[in-house]
């Protein structure tokens, strides 16, 4: 990527996006995610901070999935997905991690984002989604959000907060990587650099396949 990729109006785009807090970003993506329109932004706040303590309180754990890389991740809007099928796989885009680095040292956020660390974040990431897909941990988060859809006697069913995984793969790679920002920041950035070139960009930057 070069400076002139990044031109005025994304520049100042992305300093005012530098200028939030990282819950601020929760909220974004749970609000630009179906099933939560017209929610109550406090709400969505609740949500964004609960997923955010979840995930930044879990203990890292080795990622158990086979790593793969492939090219072709800024016209998916993706810099990495996971698989859980034929076996767990987590899909790490070189392009898009590529122009991540080069965002970084562009912006001057490398202390935030230290050499390496984009790379090391997106398996961590993704490590979440496979223990919150197979273990039970996804009946804990589901539990600290209390989205209960129905209660009947001393019985509650707790609904499904769609995005509040993400949140919380985001929080738990910012802790265990070390990093001085959420990866939410980073991937605002990336679809706000990718956007005018490849006419694809995402809120997240990360993907699942069950």
């Amino acid at each position: 990527m070069s400076a002139a990729l990044l031109d005025r109006a994304a520049l100042a785009a992305v300093r005012e996006l530098e200028a939030e807090d990282d819950v601020a970003f929760g909220v974004r993506l749970l609000a630009n995610t179906p099933t939560h329109e017209g929610r109550d932004p406090e709400l969505l706040r609740h949500w964004a901070r609960t997923a955010d303590a979840f995930g930044a309180a879990l203990p890292p754990v080795p990622a158990t999935a086979r790593i793969v890389e492939s090219d072709g991740g800024l016209t998916k809007g993706l810099l990495a997905r996971y698989t859980s099928r034929p076996v767990p796989t987590v899909e790490l885009f070189t392009d898009t991690l590529a122009l991540a680095e080069e965002l970084i040292d562009l912006l001057g956020w490398r202390e935030w984002y230290p050499a390496g660390s984009v790379r090391a974040a997106a398996i961590a990431h993704e490590a979440v989604h496979e223990r919150l897909h197979h273990g039970p941990a996804k009946k804990t988060l589901k539990q600290a959000l209390n989205h209960v859809v129905l209660r009947a006697g001393r019985h509650t069913l707790y609904g499904h907060v769609a995005g509040a995984d993400e949140i919380a793969a985001h929080a738990h790679a910012r802790v265990v990587c070390g990093l001085g920002r959420s990866p939410l920041l980073l991937t605002a950035a990336l679809a706000t650099a990718a956007e005018p070139q490849h006419g694809s960009a995402t809120g997240s930057s990360y993907g699942r396949e069950k």
